[in-house]
């Protein structure tokens, strides 16, 4: 996507009104391997220099956690950002099998990204000032993300394919998204 686009984007996400207290609440969701990660960085610096982007990926407590962290979301980040004050998550390390005792900060801010799977979930939308979904053909998401793991992943990634799948199905998620890219190269 060209920087003209991103900047497209962030001057929509601007011209709205914040839901979530004084907070523009920007969600970019889209299946493993769609290129969330990646795109919400992109479209952070096209909203400005110092916005926030909180990775759904680090609020997981492990892999069968994909759906059920969201009271630990809205507990840490969301409720605080709400009420004006700084948010603040334990990252989760997926090495070690357990939250991190430090705490990641995630001030106050006039637009914060939500970036990850599950991050435009029906719960979230009264909140969400903007929502973006992104998909690429399945192929080609098996091979981003074996690139990205060194296929040591595989196993696990089959059964979170089939969570994400149900969620996404039962939610609607991209149905209701303000807008849908492919991302396939």
């Amino acid at each position: 996507m060209s920087g003209a686009a991103l900047a497209d984007i962030a001057g929509e996400i601007w011209a709205r009104s914040p839901r979530l207290g004084d907070t523009r609440l920007v969600a970019v969701d889209g299946p493993s391997g769609a290129g969330k990660t990646s795109f919400a960085a992109r479209l952070a610096g096209a909203i400005g220099p110092g916005t926030p982007v909180v990775h759904l990926d680090d609020l997981l407590d492990g892999w069968d956690d994909q759906v059920t962290f969201w009271p630990r979301l809205e507990e840490w980040v969301l409720a605080p950002l709400r009420e004006g004050r700084a948010g603040r998550y334990r990252r989760y390390d997926w090495v070690a099998g357990h939250f991190a005792p430090e705490w990641t900060e995630v001030p106050p801010a006039p637009v914060v990204v939500l970036e990850g799977v599950t991050a435009a979930r029906k719960e979230a939308r009264p909140e969400l000032t903007f929502s973006i979904f992104l998909t690429a053909p399945l192929e080609e998401r098996i091979r981003r993300t074996d690139r990205r793991d060194g296929g040591t992943l595989s196993a696990y990634l089959e059964k979170w394919r089939r969570g994400e799948e149900a969620h996404f199905a039962a939610d609607a998620t991209a149905h209701h998204a303000d807008l849908i890219l492919d991302t396939t190269t």
